[in-house]
């Protein structure tokens, strides 16, 4: 839960799934919309889906237990050479190094490393460092836990905290008075601006709503239909039915990795073309309250949540 996303924003949605799924043996046996409904607003859902294909490894071939191999643990979906690094060091003591941003920015200022951390080059020496560290270690927990932390605490990425650094003697960066400038990122790319327009079609107390496919971004989400718009397109040409009549209902902007989207919402009142309508976009009817128990995308989630405000009255 805590990869690309902070702490504070975490803890209430821990919360609520070590309730839900207090053992793995409850996470492995559960439905696949359930966990995502849990997971939903938290982002990257495939974070979710690889923990619950994780748990149902670890139950149909590990008998309910952790696996304490390296390799095992790898194997793991969702699961990389950094996270089975820090848990096998951490949980089972064993001298694997590990590299994520904190101990990555240690490491680039303690040898002022040229260059972008995340280029394949720079990324095994970084590795190869951390190894020689985990090797030369009287404890290999002690000492990866320390490299986390010396990075999330005074090692950080702006105003680091050399004063108090315990390795600061040591820190060529520190040495040479240019801490700020390592790492040497690269020139961030150019946001990429993207226009969607979403469709809330209602019919009675239902409204139309489909399942995005599995292998997409978002991947077994539910949304409102939506077709992305290009320059001089008003979106429109996609739905075959020009005779509902469209009024604007919201807009919401909203960020993923480089993409800045600005998503418009139209809302259609729907009559005798409602089962036409769900057939040509393969979608559902569902009422508001049926709405509610499925996993949505976080901006279709804030239309969904619209609905139950009963913002449709007439």
């Amino acid at each position: 839960m805590l990869q690309q996303t902070q702490v504070k924003t975490v803890i209430p949605y821990w919360g609520r799934w070590m309730r839900e799924f207090p053992d793995v043996e409850s996470l492995a046996g559960a439905e696949e919309e359930r966990v995502l409904k849990l997971w939903e607003g938290l982002g990257y859902y495939r974070r979710a889906r690889n923990l619950h294909a994780a748990a149902r490894i670890i139950c149909e071939r590990h008998d309910g237990t952790f696996p304490r191999d390296f390799e095992e643990i790898l194997a793991l979906p969702g699961i990389g050479r950094y996270t089975a690094g820090a848990i096998a060091s951490i949980a089972y003591g064993e001298r694997r190094p590990i590299l994520d941003g904190n101990v990555a920015r240690v490491l680039a200022r303690q040898f002022a490393m040229a260059g972008d951390p995340k280029s394949g080059t720079n990324q095994e020496r970084l590795w190869e460092w951390s190894g020689r560290l985990v090797e030369a270690a009287s404890c290999a927990s002690s000492l990866n836990q320390g490299l986390m932390e010396l990075g999330a605490r005074i090692c950080t990425p702006r105003e680091p905290l050399c004063g108090r650094c315990p390795v600061r003697r040591s820190c060529e960066a520190f040495r040479l008075g240019r801490v700020e400038e390592f790492p040497q990122a690269p020139e961030r790319k150019k946001p990429r601006q993207r226009k969607f327009v979403a469709y809330v079609f209602r019919s009675g107390e239902r409204f139309l709503v489909r399942k995005r496919g599995a292998e997409v971004v978002n991947g077994n989400l539910w949304e409102f239909p939506n077709f992305e718009v290009g320059r001089g397109q008003a979106g429109t040409e996609r739905i075959r039915f020009p005779a509902i009549a469209l009024q604007s209902f919201a807009t919401i902007r909203h960020t993923i990795t480089n993409n800045r989207i600005t998503l418009s919402a139209k809302l259609g009142e729907v009559n005798g073309e409602a089962a036409a309508l769900a057939k040509e976009l393969a979608a559902e009817w569902r009422t508001v309250a049926e709405l509610e128990k499925l996993p949505f995308s976080s901006a279709h989630a804030k239309l969904r949540a619209m609905l139950g405000r009963n913002l449709f009255e007439t």
